[in-house]
């Protein structure tokens, strides 16, 4: 179940499970997290589109972690308006890798598009693609795995994901970019990918301050490399 961080009477700010649906989407239309929200804070139903309330960004549905959705007009525009821009907002993830990256931190710059033949899925360096750039630092090793931190200064779709696998070292459980052979070999395969958005900073719709916000990793990402 999703778990409410914080709200005040212009945001709303959520720790969602992997497996959950930020919205409704073909082939996902009940169950997702802002349907459970509308129902906690039943005026997010006129906020922003009617199949997507409240919502401003959005992480996969396999990926766990923080996010802020939007309970008025004014901090819906004021939020798309900051993550759209890429401006005053800091999103920090933890994943666990095959393999570990070289050197042990830097930052990745390509640009990220759809494959033409393939619509589900996304390629860097392609035709028309938009710019992404995400920054790594390992912070733990254990056999064949890492843990990473990523910081990703734009929000583009599977960004992480597709920046991890070109750098050799996909995402564990990654049915799209990864390594189902390497996956299956492990002592416990992942029933899903591991990657977890464990904090995000922006400034709040109202006072403009800046607002920080965390949610702890699920233990199967900890565990991952460190058992």
């Amino acid at each position: 179940m999703p778990r409410i961080i914080y709200s005040d009477e212009e945001i709303v700010v959520v720790s969602k499970p992997a497996g959950m649906c930020v919205h409704p989407s073909p082939g996902h239309e009940k169950g997702a997290l802002s349907d459970f929200l509308v129902r906690r804070f039943p005026e997010m139903a006129s906020v922003g589109s009617p199949e997507r309330p409240g919502v401003v960004h959005r992480l996969d549905a396999e990926t766990s972690g923080v996010m802020v959705f939007a309970r008025t007009r004014r901090a819906y525009v004021a939020l798309r308006r900051a993550f759209e821009s890429h401006r005053d907002v800091k999103k920090i993830y933890l994943a666990v890798l095959h393999g570990t990256p070289k050197p042990r931190e830097g930052v990745l710059e390509t640009t990220i598009g759809r494959k033409p033949w393939d619509p589900r899925r996304f390629a860097v360096n392609v035709p028309g693609g938009k710019f992404a750039r995400t920054r790594w630092r390992v912070l733990a090793k254990k056999g064949a795995l890492a843990l990473v931190e990523f910081e990703i200064d734009t929000g583009r779709t599977h960004q992480i994901r597709l920046h991890a696998a070109h750098l050799g070292c996909p995402v564990v459980g990654d049915a799209l970019y990864g390594r189902g052979d390497r996956d299956r070999s492990l002592a416990v395969p992942p029933s899903h990918h591991l990657l977890h958005a464990v904090s995000l900073a922006f400034p709040h719709p109202a006072s403009r301050q800046t607002v920080a916000f965390s949610a702890p990793p699920p233990p199967e990402l900890v565990f991952a490399t460190t058992r």
